[in-house]
């Protein structure tokens, strides 16, 4: 017999399986374990990511970062209003010290005017004893010169002569008894009111505050 014939097989003996539906089966057998095996994975996997999706939320965490944002805002809140108030010290520090150097000038400007008065009563002097004569002329111009200068920075002359006398402009350092009633209210008009009817000496006032009161003869 050559070795391409089958042998029958003995009396008795089951029948040898064909080796090609071996080999089928075992195939078939191996894949259905990869299949069961990857639908055991994938059932894993759902069941974790289920597990993920619905653990529960902790409330004590939750109320932790409650209270924490809380804190943020109120800190939030304080450094605001800290700003603000420093802001609002910084304007009144501004305005405070704008006010102290402008007074602060005034004084200055006024100490110095105070000053130039002696300055101006000598030319008031020396116009008057000079009369019609040359140097009158020359003494005249200078002194209406400076004293344009001055007003222009706020001075005001005071000079009363023919006004009724004011105690808080005036320095009466003379006084004349008054005429006859009939005179007296003739020339005041005010029915025996006191009168200036002389200016020894002119006053002066510095921004509408009086800086020296006129030296004055008074009458009446």
């Amino acid at each position: 017999m050559s070795e391409g014939e089958r042998r029958p097989p003995a009396a008795g003996a089951p029948p040898e399986p064909e080796r090609g539906e071996d080999k089928d089966r075992a195939d078939r057998a191996t894949d259905d374990r990869a299949m069961n095996d990857r639908a055991s994975e994938d059932s894993d996997r759902e069941v974790g990511d289920a597990g993920v999706i619905g653990e529960p939320v902790d409330a004590g965490a939750a109320a932790a970062d409650d209270q924490t944002l809380a804190a943020l805002a109120t800190q939030r809140d304080e450094y605001l209003d800290a700003l603000r108030r420093l802001q609002a010290d910084f304007e009144n520090y501004k305005k405070r010290v704008l006010k102290q150097q402008t007074e602060h000038l005034e004084r200055a400007a006024e100490a110095l005017v105070v000053k130039l008065l002696p300055v101006l009563d000598a030319l008031d002097l020396a116009v008057a004893h000079a009369g019609d004569s040359p140097e009158a002329k020359v003494l005249a111009p200078v002194a209406s010169s400076l004293v344009d200068v001055l007003e222009k920075e706020g001075l005001e002359r005071i000079d009363p002569e023919g006004q009724p006398f004011d105690p808080n402009q005036h320095d009466a350092v003379m006084h004349e008894p008054p005429e006859a009633n009939g005179e007296q209210e003739e020339h005041n008009g005010s029915g025996g009111e006191p009168q200036v009817s002389g200016v020894m000496r002119a006053g002066y006032r510095w921004k509408g505050r009086v800086l020296r009161p006129a030296m004055v003869k008074v009458k009446g």
